[in-house]
């Protein structure tokens, strides 16, 4: 296995919200880094902790990297080499199940809830265990869309990490043809794997989900099976941005998209991208420092 290393330093919420914005603006940021930011405890909600996971021991030049993104002196960095493991999936064990709607979601380890409707997800090495509040908040908001009558034939879910918000939204709308896809390539197990061990079946019909590895909608099987009535893209707020084209161009009028993953902060740029596109604010919802955006297509331009 890789060595894992990790540069990470206690800062405010103000200067580690800053720092991943500007994360995101960074265009020469290596790909296989990977940054977090959260808080120190849930008393101390203005105290964060900046983390940056790389696969290399971290030089000189690379400790003044993580330094530009923030403003004015960078903080006191501590480096540490991670035992070797995969630190995603153990960051992830032992965690409690949340819920979110008429959801649970919980590790195998812990009981069902016979009164929700019950999603295993294992730790694993893809994002979206549920434990996130971007997660949570989908899928609250796939709960109300239900609830306030919206109707789903086609269903993509971009970035889906472990499957869990395409399999929420087969379980809403099970009669719809689900498209998943992810960046990753290791989540083409992930989600296969789930879809076994929560009974999501595979295929291209309704009722049934497929899984594909893409970058945004760069696939023949994303094209062909559109224009899709409910849209989830959970991921960050500039690829949204980004790829706002190429998304808007696979929902029809009065179709409806589901935004995650960006911060409050970023929800104005956002909503701009998507508004000059036709698209308008339906309903929102902030967990935490995130914004979730339900958003309808009024026009196609």
């Amino acid at each position: 296995m890789t060595d894992t290393w990790k540069i990470s330093a206690e800062v405010s919420k103000t200067a580690a919200r800053a720092a991943l914005v500007a994360h995101e603006d960074a265009t020469d940021w290596p790909d296989t880094w990977v940054v977090t930011g959260m808080e120190v405890a849930d008393h101390l909600p203005e105290e964060w902790v900046f983390e940056v996971y790389l696969d290399q021991e971290p030089t000189c030049c690379d400790l003044k990297r993580v330094g530009r993104l923030f403003e004015g002196k960078p903080p006191r960095f501590a480096v540490e080499k991670l035992p070797e493991t995969d630190w995603v999936t153990e960051s992830q064990k032992g965690v409690d199940p949340i819920r979110a709607g008429r959801f649970h979601i919980r590790t195998p380890e812990h009981q069902a809830d016979p009164e929700m409707v019950d999603f295993v997800i294992p730790a694993s090495q893809a994002f979206g265990t549920g434990q996130h509040q971007t997660t949570a908040g989908c899928l609250a908001m796939l709960d109300l869309m239900k609830r306030e009558g919206i109707l789903a034939r086609r269903i993509a879910d971009i970035g889906t990490g472990t499957g869990l918000l395409a399999f929420a939204g087969m379980h809403l709308w099970p009669g719809a043809q689900a498209t998943a896809s992810d960046i990753d390539p290791v989540c083409a197990g992930v989600v296969r794997d789930n879809m076994a061990l929560n009974g999501v079946a595979e295929g291209g019909g309704a009722g049934e989900l497929t899984m594909v590895i893409a970058d945004g909608m760069d696939d023949p099987l994303l094209e062909l099976r559109g224009p899709y009535d409910l849209f989830i893209a959970n991921i960050l707020a500039g690829p949204l941005v980004e790829l706002a084209p190429s998304f808007a161009a696979a929902i029809p009028s009065g179709g409806n998209l589901l935004l995650a993953g960006l911060l409050e902060t970023q929800e104005a740029r956002v909503r701009r991208a998507y508004r000059a596109l036709g698209f308008r604010l339906a309903r929102r919802l902030v967990k935490g420092d995130w914004s979730i955006l339900w958003l309808r297509r009024s026009r196609v331009r």
